[in-house]
């Protein structure tokens, strides 16, 4: 199986690489703001398709799990088009859209345990049902609730802000959001669309995807709590750096 898992989760494959490091770093600044301002569901989108967002929501993912007292689950929310099972070569029954659909399922029956790694995945197939009503349903709240009281991290997989409203359905649930940019591809009013769209006290920072540049600074505000809106996009936008991370393959 680990010969088939995407060879970009270097955090799972290569936990000593250079490339891994960056999500180590990654995972300092979640667990600063986990000890300070109690965050515990984090939220991973991006402002459309192919921005590497899943790859970064398992890398972060498989970075927290490194820690040895660190219980973490990895959701894939992005019913539309799931990727998380495919890039963790996991085979499974039922997931994230049955679990909502079948009260008598509880969140043990669904979720994969990938020992190897000390991480748990709840995977996703593409829903055949109206996603916004199953995000939108008291029962996939009950889920996530029951996520945050068996996980010290709870990492979800989204889908892109634009065009869907479905991430915007699930904000009350989130305590965070980390916005992944592709870097020299998204567009920049792609991104000042997707930025306009969130509620900006709950925006942790903004990484920069497929940068080679020199590794800069991951951004958050001094107290460990997300950047506080200053009134102006554009001023609020000023005050994030970001990460970047490996090359990125699709999402």
């Amino acid at each position: 199986m680990l010969g088939l898992i995407e060879q970009h989760l270097v955090s799972l494959l290569q936990p000593s690489s250079r490339e891994a490091e960056k999500y180590r770093k990654l995972r300092h600044v979640v667990e600063h703001a986990h000890r300070t301002s109690h965050l515990r569901v984090i939220g991973i989108s991006s402002p459309g398709t192919g921005d590497g967002k899943t790859l970064t929501a398992i890398n972060l993912a498989g970075a927290l799990a490194q820690g040895p007292q660190n219980r973490v689950l990895i959701i894939d929310f992005d019913l539309r088009h799931p990727t998380v099972s495919s890039h963790l070569a996991l085979d499974f029954h039922d997931g994230i859209a049955e679990a909502i659909l079948n009260p008598q399922l509880t969140l043990e029956d669904v979720v994969q345990t990938y020992r190897t790694f000390k991480l748990a995945v709840l995977p996703a197939r593409r829903s055949l049902h109206a996603t916004y009503e199953l995000l939108n349903s008291g029962r996939c709240k009950d889920l996530i609730e029951a996520a945050k009281r068996q996980y010290d991290y709870v990492v979800l997989d989204l889908p892109p802000m634009i065009p869907v409203a479905d991430c915007q359905v699930l904000e009350p649930l989130i305590d965070c959001f980390l916005v992944v940019v592709a870097a020299r591809k998204t567009p920049r009013k792609l991104l000042g669309t997707t930025l306009d769209a969130m509620n900006p006290d709950k925006v942790m920072g903004l990484i920069f995807n497929s940068d080679d540049r020199a590794f800069a600074a991951y951004a958050y505000s001094s107290n460990g709590h997300p950047a506080q809106h200053g009134g102006n996009r554009h001023r609020w936008f000023s005050r994030f750096r970001a990460t970047t991370t490996q090359p990125s393959v699709g999402d």
